[in-house]
């Protein structure tokens, strides 16, 4: 058992047995002072309604029959009369207590012969309620203990378990076991320990989802260095056998050169957005800037064979990072233009309020399978038969991070007659972001 085990059964203990001690307490003296007085009150009753009846039989039959009825009266369950004649002798001969008695008067009978009427107590029982007697004091303090112990125990165990369960996820998780869950283990609880189990284990996911995501990135990132760096090696190593082909190798080595320098500045881009990096924000005209992109694709797209059309209109302004910006857009909008059919067209489509802006790109390409259409917005991901296109599967994870750099989104659908639709949906901030923001 833990330390949180202990301390939450030891002040549960403790808060028990004091509160049931207090309150047993407090009822007890309580009671005590309520049952002396009910004694007393009724033991006055019994004495008068028995020193009524005897003076009654005093006046009416004298003293032959007081002398009768004493010696017929039981006297289980009520006070003993003690009649005192002039003479100081008791009717029946029955000693006289030593001490004066509470319930006593002075009566006469019908011939006035003055009698002295005296009710005695009736023997103290020691039975509990005159039937039975109470157990001793250390059985109800024991079960109380007893009692307190067990609750206690159970509710620090109750407690202390979970708490046990997360420790040890939190130790396997440290140790590299990401897939450690513990919301299964929890059982029925619906309370807030419950809910940092399960907010470990969406943070646990999150962390493999991650990790295993930095590990793909990696294992990309050196396929994609190593392919360049391979044919610059094989380069050289064909200029060295052949001299005359120095200016062909000088030329494929600068092609490659200029490669691995585009896949390290999108690397680069894609580091920054990834660690949440900010830039300078400015103030943006975002119709303007969109036309622009379009209008250099169609030029693009024209030299392929292919169209794009671009419509929207008025003015929409924002604060943001340009460059970030520009390069979302342009990204999404110019790989439609490498994926579409020759002798499609690209629809670009843009709408906006006074509160956001939305961007729909379509194309006709080959489209993308419906289990890939969140995948293809991870870095070096590419679907079908799109792994032989140019570039590197940069191009959309940039966008998308980009996008959510400032407040935005982008989901991918397919397009009913073949083709993808991608939908941007970004918030226009009036104001530049505050740090940290």
């Amino acid at each position: 058992m833990g330390r949180l085990f202990w301390k939450s059964f030891v002040a549960l203990w403790l808060t028990l047995v004091l509160s049931v001690v207090t309150v047993g307490t407090a009822v007890w003296l309580y009671r005590s002072a309520d049952e002396a007085d009910a004694r007393s009150e009724v033991a006055a009753y019994r004495a008068n309604i028995a020193l009524d009846t005897v003076e009654s039989v005093l006046l009416h039959g004298g003293e032959p029959a007081a002398r009768q009825f004493l010696m017929r009266r039981p006297h289980r369950g009520g006070p003993a009369v003690l009649v005192v004649g002039p003479d100081g002798r008791e009717l029946l001969d029955r000693p006289l207590p030593p001490t004066p008695v509470e319930h006593s008067r002075q009566v006469r009978s019908g011939d006035g012969t003055a009698f002295t009427l005296s009710a005695l107590p009736p023997p103290p029982t020691h039975g509990f309620g005159g039937k039975r007697k109470p157990p001793p004091l250390w059985v109800p303090i024991s079960t109380i203990v007893l009692a307190s112990l067990i609750f206690s125990a159970l509710l620090a165990w109750y407690v202390a378990k979970p708490i046990r369960l997360l420790k040890r996820a939190f130790d396997a998780t440290a140790g590299g076991a990401l897939d450690t869950r513990v919301a299964p283990l929890m059982g029925g609880r619906r309370d807030e320990i419950a809910d940092l189990g399960h907010d470990f284990d969406h943070m646990a996911a999150r962390l493999q989802a991650q990790i295993g995501a930095q590990r793909r990135l990696l294992h990309d990132v050196s396929h994609e260095l190593r392919s360049p760096l391979a044919r610059m090696q094989a380069a050289i190593g064909l200029g060295r056998q052949n001299p005359e082909q120095h200016e062909v190798m000088l030329e494929r080595i600068e092609r490659e050169s200029a490669r691995l320098d585009t896949l390290v500045g999108e690397l680069l881009t894609l580091s920054r957005l990834e660690a949440g990096a900010a830039g300078r924000s400015e103030r943006l005209e975002l119709v303007e800037l969109i036309a622009g992109i379009a209008d250099d694709a169609r030029f693009e797209a024209e030299a392929q064979g292919r169209q794009l059309a671009f419509s929207g209109e008025g003015e929409c302004w924002t604060w943001g990072q340009s460059e970030l910006i520009h390069r979302a857009f342009e990204n999404v909008i110019r790989n439609a233009v490498k994926y579409t059919a020759a002798g499609t067209e690209v629809e670009v489509h843009l709408t906006h309020t006074a509160d956001a802006l939305e961007l729909r790109v379509a194309d006709r390409g080959p489209g993308v399978p419906a289990e890939d259409l969140d995948a293809i917005f991870e870095p070096f991901h590419r679907c079908g038969t799109d792994g032989n296109a140019p570039g590197f599967g940069l191009g959309l994870a940039i966008a998308r991070r980009a996008l959510a750099a400032h407040g935005g989104q982008i989901t991918a659908r397919q397009r009913a007659g073949g083709g993808l639709d991608m939908l941007i949906r970004l918030p226009l901030r009036e104001h530049p972001p505050t740090a940290g923001a």
